[in-house]
């Protein structure tokens, strides 16, 4: 009983498999039949056979016709199984099954029957495999053809392209393939009407066929394409313009990055800690060092290089409060020649330990490449990474400083010390724990930069006076300040830098915040309390 029952359920699954089984058996019969009447027709003949081929949705056709075009579509004289021939060399050949792609190693070349092509068919076969994946399901395969389409169209394909365009039923792929024809019409034919298509384009194929146009002898075309070119550059203007904004608030984010710490550190110590910088550059060669023990996974050395930066940083920080700075309490000047030679120290010793070469941190394949807006204007990822955790490391800090007993504590310390003293509040330990929180974050700083620039032992110096600015402008020890800052500051600088210069735009910047600061000498959000009044 239970024997019959299984053999009846197999026998009803085989019925439900067998349609697929013969479909897909039909399919490779039919495929059997193209390649055979391909290989038996007249060279006249064969360009319909390979339209026939084309137009079958078979997802092998592009694979046959670019073996075709190449002399390296035949078939086994004694079997009549067509194979594509891998490799042509000596008396025996490499081939594979051109159904199946199954490798069937070598065979005599004098038992294969190449399928011949002429000139005439391989130009035919050009214009066909330009417009194969047009035909494609998926719809990313098509606009990928047709945005390859512009500036590539012929007079046979301009023929075509009206009914694909026609059949074609995703808008934008729609609205590539009317672009590239009228590309097509502009450059070949003069056409007026096709201008108007190109208006506003900012494909640099468009471009070139306005510019075309604007040396015609036609003036009716001439005036149509400079006015489309004039249109083509404001909107080029606005993506520039939008291009060095990203590029400015990316600047800003990594400012924030390596002011936010010292902003903490000099709002509640008073300590002008010169030797911020090199902290910024213990957790870039910290990201280097957890890549060399994890070679091969970037994108796991770099998540735990976070946590890992902002350790060494932070504990590389108390060790200086503990050893310099707690001697040097309530004078500036001299925490500043202090942290400044432990600063040299610290370079020197990263030249005798690594190196005093750059070092390359590779980037995660995640954090590679661009995203495209249009076709003038991409934003790589890498800094749009970098905005993100600046971000997130600024969430982070607001939200100690705001819900933890520690950012009370701090608050407390920054607006009135003796207060806060005879309130029972330990500055000493308030000391220790910010400057390891503002020199943990440096660390996070570090490693945020690793992926945007080369490290090395001057890494840190690039960013402490830009640091320092932030501070300053934003008011001291106010993390909204600092944000607000420090991208403002990278917004200007990369503003002026295409017209003044790196160096002139710093001075510019540098003059800009003087001048501020005349105005506003405690920054954009000055402190509150009564050590705000001192």
């Amino acid at each position: 009983m239970g024997i019959s029952r299984s053999l009846s359920q197999l026998l009803l699954i085989c019925c439900l498999l067998w349609p697929a089984v013969a479909s897909a058996q039909v399919a490779d019969s039919e495929a059997q039949q193209l390649l055979t009447t391909l290989a038996d027709a007249s060279f006249a003949e064969k360009r319909q056979v390979v339209n026939r081929i084309a137009d079958s949705g078979d997802e092998r056709a592009r694979y046959w016709l670019e073996s075709f075009a190449a002399n390296k579509l035949g078939r086994i004289e004694a079997s009549g199984q067509f194979i594509v021939i891998l490799e042509n060399r000596g008396r025996d050949w490499t081939v594979e099954n051109a159904l199946t792609r199954e490798n069937l190693g070598e065979i005599s070349r004098r038992d294969l029957d190449t399928i011949r092509v002429n000139n005439a068919l391989r130009t035919e076969l050009e214009s066909i495999l330009s417009v194969i994946d047009l035909k494609s399901p998926d719809e990313d395969n098509r606009l990928t053809a047709a945005r390859a389409l512009k500036g590539s169209v012929d007079d046979t394909l301009a023929e075509r392209l009206p009914e694909l365009i026609d059949a074609e039923q995703s808008e934008s792929v729609q609205a590539d393939l009317i672009e590239a024809l009228a590309i097509y019409r502009v450059e070949e034919q003069g056409d007026v009407a096709a201008v108007a298509t190109l208006s506003g384009s900012l494909n640099s194929q468009a471009r070139a066929a306005l510019l075309t146009a604007m040396r015609s002898d036609n003036p009716e075309l001439v005036a149509a394409a400079e006015a489309a070119m004039e249109r083509i550059d404001q909107k080029l203007k606005l993506n520039r313009a939008a291009e060095t904004l990203y590029f400015g608030l990316s600047l800003g984010s990594v400012l924030v990055l390596a002011a936010i710490g010292l902003a903490i550190t000099f709002g509640v110590m008073g300590v002008i800690n010169m030797a911020h910088g090199e902290l910024i550059m213990l957790g870039a060669y910290t990201t280097w060092g957890m890549q060399q023990l994890l070679p091969g996974q970037p994108g796991l050395a770099l998540v735990l290089s976070i946590p890992a930066g902002f350790l060494v940083a932070a504990l590389a920080g108390i060790a200086i409060e503990r050893t310099v700075i707690q001697h040097l309490k309530g004078r500036p000047l001299e925490t500043l020649l202090a942290t400044f030679g432990v600063s040299l120290i610290l370079q020197q010793l990263v030249r005798t330990v690594i190196s005093p070469l750059n070092r390359t941190v590779i980037t995660p394949e995640w954090m590679s490449g661009s995203v495209m807006i249009n076709e003038a204007l991409s934003l790589t990822l890498n800094r749009m990474y970098v905005i993100g955790f600046a971000l997130v490391v600024f969430a982070g800090l607001m939200l100690i400083m705001r819900k933890t007993r520690l950012g009370l504590e701090v608050r407390a310390v920054t607006q009135n010390r003796a207060m806060a003293r005879s309130m029972g509040i330990k500055a000493t330990k308030v000391d220790i724990m910010t400057f390891g929180l503002g020199s943990g974050v440096a660390g996070l700083a570090g490693v945020a930069l690793s992926q945007i620039t080369n490290v090395g032992p001057n890494l840190g110096q690039n960013y402490i006076i830009d640091s320092f600015m932030v501070v300053v402008f934003g008011g001291v020890g106010n993390l909204w300040g600092t944000l607000l800052a420090g991208l403002s500051l990278g917004t200007i600088n990369q503003l002026l830098e295409p017209w003044a210069g790196a160096v002139l735009a710093k001075i510019i910047v540098l003059v800009i915040i003087i001048l501020f600061i005349q105005k506003r000498p405690k920054g954009l959000f000055p402190q509150k309390g009564r050590a705000a009044e001192g």
